[in-house]
């Protein structure tokens, strides 16, 4: 029986046990979709490499208003990933990045 996993948290040793006995399954080829080549998985892993330099979070200090602080802490566990998140959004509207200069 499979799960919703998160993948955002380490595995617990219930998932990482059903990982190793998935890869003790036999693997049956589909003429409709063959496996990839090796070429072919070393572009995924490629792009996926590339995507993740731009996902990567840098550490830095921000000095907020005591209102701001509270507000974003109320917003519960993982504030600072949404706080990120809201920034980024606010620095792709030009008109609202023009308004606060």
């Amino acid at each position: 029986m499979i799960k919703n996993i998160d993948v955002t948290r380490k595995p617990t040793p219930e998932q990482i046990k059903m990982l190793e006995n998935a890869k003790k399954l036999t693997v049956y080829e589909d003429d409709e979709y063959p496996a990839f080549t090796e070429e072919e998985l070393s572009k995924f892993k490629r792009i996926s490499d590339e995507k993740k330099i731009g996902r990567q979070k840098q550490t830095v200090t921000l000095r907020l208003s005591g209102q701001a602080l509270s507000k974003a802490k109320s917003l519960g566990k993982g504030y600072t990933s949404i706080l990120s998140r809201i920034l980024e959004s606010a620095l792709e509207d030009p008109e609202l990045v023009k308004h606060y200069l």
